[in-house]
């Protein structure tokens, strides 16, 4: 994540918002939210009222519900910042 936010910055951009869900049957994820948001905010130098985590189960289905694997999908908007890039 460093080197996207090192890529994102020289090229003029911010970030807008981050949403993160976790598709999982286990383990539960409640107690560990808190952290992986500070860590997505520390490396994407952003604050905590743009990053959103939330999880979900898969009802049992597929190889995410008989709990093979598990999924995270990640949307995030970008802003063009006002300030010029350093080349």
């Amino acid at each position: 994540m460093e080197h996207a936010y090192e890529v994102m910055t020289g090229y003029g951009y911010k970030i807008g918002n981050i949403d993160v869900t976790l598709i999982l049957e286990r383990p539960k994820v409640a107690s560990f939210k808190p952290a992986m948001k500070d860590n997505i905010v520390s490396l994407l130098h952003t604050s905590p009222g743009r990053v959103n985590i939330k999880a979900r189960t898969h009802e049992r289905v597929d190889s995410v519900g008989e709990l093979r694997s598990l999924s995270c999908h990640v949307v995030l908007t970008l802003e063009k910042t006002d300030e010029v890039p350093v080349s």
